[in-house]
């Protein structure tokens, strides 16, 4: 008997994007701060950013850096690499470019 190895974040990642459509930085970062149960301004105070900056950023106004991301993922306790990735791929799609971006640590 084999056992084939799933990796189980690519499929979650997958299976959220159907149901509940793209995952973006912003739906993530919103979807972050409702589950931690933080007002608006007590999140954009974690972050070291104006209550409206973050409301710019949660309706997609405003596209965050990857290094700043990441920084802010480190700090609150989540996966670096996913909030940066989240990030690089919305900076891509609001220029219009048609690539798919993945991260993974360097060697």
């Amino acid at each position: 008997m084999t056992t084939k190895r799933v990796n189980t974040a690519v499929n979650a990642h997958q299976y959220l994007n159907k149901l509940l459509g793209k995952l973006t930085f912003s739906r993530m970062l919103k979807a972050t701060r409702l589950a931690d149960e933080h007002s608006q301004e007590e999140f954009a105070k974690l972050l070291g950013i104006s209550k409206q900056h973050l409301s710019d950023i949660e309706r997609g106004r405003k596209v965050v850096s990857p290094e700043r991301s990441y920084r802010w993922a480190k700090k609150l306790g989540y996966h670096e690499l996913q909030w940066a990735q989240l990030a690089l791929q919305d900076a891509l799609d609001k220029a219009n470019l048609r690539v798919t971006v993945h991260l993974q640590r360097a060697a």
